[in-house]
């Protein structure tokens, strides 16, 4: 029984043992802890009323610098770049096509510029020509059919009536389309002033109806036929109602 009781005493006695060890181990804990949470420079003092410093955190509104953006945001740069290298690239090209439609356009209203001024100066040059031709004096054929023309033209300028019908044919009565004829027997020639030529005029009759322009030679067709046609209208109106000696 004895020794029942020395158990229990030895066993109440490591029981309290134990009690004592696990309160040093644990007050040894927080003092190990107390030392880490406070600075090296800080007092060791661990009682209540001593308070850790807070440190203030500073604001900024100023937009920080040199900053990569995320993945999204470089490509998404990336992209606009593109689009404006594109954008220009298209407004280069733009431009380079107007500038050349415009000079197609300078050069084709150049050329029908020109094409326009060569046109004029053929008009002109035309113009010109026609007018020469006009002024110059038309060729007519040494032949009575000839002579009848130019004689016919040359009245028209004086106003001098008269068609080719009427001058041809008293032209075959009096002289059978002689142009040298002459009549030394009628009364004229016997007074000394043959008649003379196509129409047969005496020398004073061509003299006093004579047609500027024309030759003073009275043997000459056109000369001959104009100044007799000039005497016929002055007496009977036009050579086309002569129809005998006159």
């Amino acid at each position: 029984m004895s020794k029942h009781i020395l158990t229990r005493g030895h066993s109440r006695a490591l029981t309290r043992h134990h009690k004592i060890a696990a309160a040093g181990v644990a007050a040894l804990g927080a003092v190990a802890i107390g030392f880490s949470a406070v600075p090296s420079t800080a007092s060791t003092n661990t009682t209540s009323e001593a308070a850790v410093p807070t440190a203030k955190v500073a604001y900024s509104t100023e937009q920080i610098k040199d900053v990569k953006g995320t993945v999204t945001d470089q490509l998404a740069g990336a992209t606009v770049k593109a689009e404006q290298i594109a954008a220009k690239k298209q407004a280069e090209a733009k431009a380079k096509a107007e500038a050349a439609a415009k000079k197609a356009a300078a050069e084709k209203a150049a050329k029908a510029r020109e094409a326009k001024e060569a046109a004029s100066r053929a008009a002109k040059r035309a113009e010109v020509k026609a007018e020469v031709k006009k002024d110059a004096p038309k060729s007519y054929p040494n032949n009575l059919d000839g002579w009848i023309r130019e004689s016919l033209a040359i009245m028209k300028k004086h106003g001098i009536p008269g068609s080719y019908e009427g001058i041809k044919r008293n032209i075959m009565r009096e002289s059978s389309g002689n142009p040298k004829a002459i009549n030394l027997w009628d009364i004229n020639a016997q007074n000394g002033i043959p008649s003379k030529g196509l129409l047969q005029v005496i020398p004073p009759t061509f003299k006093a109806y004579h047609v500027p322009g024309t030759s003073w030679n009275i043997y000459d067709p056109v000369a001959n036929i104009t100044a007799a046609c000039n005497y016929a209208a002055d007496r009977y109106g036009s050579m086309d109602n002569v129809d005998s000696a006159y």
